[in-house]
């Protein structure tokens, strides 16, 4: 692109390109200055159709047109909260391996789509612009594309119901070409972290402590996190580089490690392979390998272009598996690589799928049933070869951002089980405060970060509560079909179904839906400060036994109901549960 090009204000302004039809609405401009190009859509029934685009091994810009329509928000793996409609002067994002995906949905105020679509290619760094074009009264998207040695493939789907149906024809292709990493069963099942709970004050005699209660609430992983490695200390990232245990609080690391397994948990511990910090005793010998500070504090990061790099990163992560009888490794900040981005160096996410594809190969070598947990941005379908535990970006004791960053982490990853971020909570706070953080974290592995020998015995009840109850809700909950709504109103009404089941949780006072044509039960979980839930029964009666939990999980009613077409109360307290039963014949 000319530099007029990239000083423009708005899309209006940038080389007018002919645009040409393309699917439902949506118009297409390809553009490869100084290059013939050329492009074709190919329709697979059932799935999303392939766009091909060929430009002769020359940079592509595509630029995508939908007319506003009834618009309402644009949703992409890097949304956050800017998830209504953006100027187009405003929308700007950067895509590559490590740093989300080349992907987006627009929507209108139904939940249907207007655009969805995606690169098939993860990789290479592109550039994305997006939003409300005021001048054309339209909806653009313009991709960036790199040079290529082949044609460039993205992903379009038809106009659907919902983004969460958009985006399951995506998950779906890309669970058919893409080799997941073997998800064992302990990446899907309640973690204990000491992060919120310690920060980096850890010790091997506390963490037992909280191994064995955690091992008792349910939970089947140990993340040690930040502070167990020497010079680990300071809320900084000064001293990463070495990743030797601190024999101060950590004198027999490996015998620690065993005694925690010993409690029936697997253990994994954090690691930022690429920071380096000054106070590290291999800073003088990596130094000139790091050539750009991390946007974290106290560190530079390594360049994973240079194999001497992603040799060391490898070495280093087998060997504290190996010596060590470690389950697998929290893999942070590698998004930190993309400070190299654009440079003219080589592309940072080609390089870094070479450093991960080698850690994938060693690390399985050590152990075939290794637990790799990764973390927004890095968590779409590119990332499900290297990881098996997609976490959602930080929010401590923020519950809503937590339901919010795991639905939009599940909305776009395949293989691996999306993980909460830790949950923190007051332990002087009321018993349903800690069942909010639960609640928020429904639809996600949670992981639970506090000094549980500390809690109040009634937020222990509660935590083995709700921790058996998503046991039993798992298939639904991980596996089934999930219908969020949309991406603006940050899904306060959450629909889950599997095997005859269905699990609603409700987080703002609205009114629920009940459909349960083929369904055993309905779970209904009221996460809104009132003592109820408002239902409507739609087309036929229905007739149920009806059990009520309240947030500790005593059961305080049991009753049968017919439900008549048109709206109910059902009472739920604030941080309870109602599970409907549905009777054989039980909608007439």
């Amino acid at each position: 692109m000319s530099h007029a090009t990239h000083q423009a204000v708005t899309t209006a302004e940038l080389t007018p390109a002919a645009r040409e039809p393309l699917l439902d609405g949506v118009s297409i401009a390809v553009l490869a200055p100084g290059a013939e190009v050329s492009w074709d859509l190919v329709a697979e029934p059932g799935g999303p159709s392939t766009l091909w685009l060929r430009a002769g091994g020359a940079p592509v810009e595509v630029r995508f047109s939908v007319p506003l329509g009834d618009a309402a928000g644009y949703w992409h793996p890097r949304v956050g909260w800017h998830r209504t409609l953006l100027a187009d002067w405003e929308g700007h994002a950067v895509a590559s391996l490590v740093d989300g995906h080349a992907a987006g949905c627009l929507y209108d105020h139904s939940g249907a789509t207007l655009l969805t679509f995606a690169a098939v290619d993860p990789v290479p760094e592109t550039t994305l612009r997006f939003g409300v074009s005021e001048e054309n009264d339209t909806y653009v998207v313009h991709l960036q594309l790199p040079a290529s040695d082949g044609p460039h493939r993205l992903l379009l789907v038809p106009r659907a119901e919902s983004v969460a149906a958009a985006l399951r024809v995506l998950r779906d292709w890309f669970t058919g070409e893409v080799a997941a990493l073997p998800v064992p069963d302990s990446a899907r099942t309640p973690v204990y972290s000491t992060w919120y709970a310690f920060n980096q004050q850890v010790d091997a005699e506390s963490l037992e402590v909280q191994a064995r209660l955690a091992a008792e609430l349910g939970c089947g992983v140990m993340i040690l996190d930040d502070g167990w490695q020497r010079h680990g200390h300071g809320r900084g990232y000064g001293g990463c580089g070495d990743w030797e245990p601190d024999d101060t609080t950590f004198p027999d690391f490996t015998s620690h490690v065993a005694r925690v397994r010993a409690h029936g948990l697997r253990y994994m511990v954090w690691v930022a392979p690429l920071l380096l910090g000054p106070r590290a005793a291999c800073h003088s010998r990596w130094a000139p390998y790091a050539t750009r500070p991390a946007t974290v504090p106290g560190a530079d990061v390594l360049d994973p272009r240079l194999p001497e790099v992603r040799a060391r990163v490898v070495e280093q992560c087998v060997r504290l598996v190996r010596d060590h009888g470690l389950d697998g490794l929290k893999v942070d900040f590698l998004d930190q690589a993309m400070v190299y981005a654009g440079d003219g160096a080589g592309d940072v996410g080609a390089a870094m799928a070479l450093l991960l594809a080698d850690l994938r190969h060693a690390l399985r070598t050590v152990r075939p049933d290794v637990l790799l947990e990764l973390r927004q941005p890095y968590t779409g379908p590119g990332m499900a070869p290297f990881g098996n535990m997609m976490r959602s970006f930080d929010c401590p004791a923020d519950a809503t951002a937590n339901r919010v960053r795991t639905i939009d982490t599940a909305l776009l990853t395949i293989g691996g089980a999306v993980h909460s971020d830790m949950l923190l909570w007051d332990p002087g706070a009321p018993v349903e405060a800690a069942v909010r953080q639960l609640i928020g974290a429904f639809h996600a592995v949670p992981q639970l970060s506090v000094r549980l020998d500390r809690l109040p015995a009634g937020h222990r009840e509660a935590i083995a509560f709700w921790l058996s109850a998503w046991r039993r809700l798992r298939p639904q909950l991980l596996d089934g079909t999930v219908e969020p709504g949309r991406p603006d109103e940050l899904y306060t009404l959450v629909r889950s179904t599997a095997d005859g089941g269905c699990v609603i949780d409700v987080h703002s006072d609205r009114v629920v839906p009940l459909r349960a044509a083929g369904q055993r039960s309905v779970v209904l979980v009221n996460g809104t400060p009132v003592d109820r839930l408002t239902v409507s029964a739609e087309e036929d009666s229905l007739a149920a036994d009806i059990t009520v939990h309240d947030p500790r999980g005593r059961i305080i009613d049991r009753c049968r109901r017919v439900l008549a077409p048109g709206l109910h109360t059902v009472s739920v307290p604030s941080m309870g549960m109602a599970t409907l039963r549905i009777r054989e014949g039980g909608t007439q």
